[in-house]
């Protein structure tokens, strides 16, 4: 299948769109991942596979993590690695502990 112009142009928009989009709720959401959640490049294959098997959220919201579930359970993860670079790299999903330290007292 040969892509026009205008089907390259709609992916990018669509890449786009996707690269802006955070999750807004649960365990990657905004109380988890202050201030604006975990964007949805970066949630792990297994939570998209929990919504594939459940239902997607309503609305465009679900329609993209539906599309990034697609994209990376075909291999093409890859396709988001522009993304990840012009934001700073691939989200940090595990938040750093708090040292702390008590020698006896």
């Amino acid at each position: 299948m040969d892509f026009t112009e205008i089907d390259r142009e709609d992916f990018r928009n669509l890449l786009e769109e996707i690269g802006n989009t955070r999750i807004p709720f649960g365990k990657f959401g905004i109380k988890a991942y202050p201030p604006r959640g975990v964007p949805i490049v970066d949630l792990p294959p297994e939570y998209l596979a929990w919504f594939k098997e459940r239902g997607f959220p309503k609305g465009r919201l679900g329609e993209l993590m539906a599309q990034v579930f697609e994209i990376k359970s075909v291999g093409m993860d890859s396709v988001f690695d522009p993304i990840r670079r012009a934001t700073g790299g691939r989200f940090p999903l595990h938040q750093q502990r708090k040292k702390s330290f008590r020698f006896g007292e």
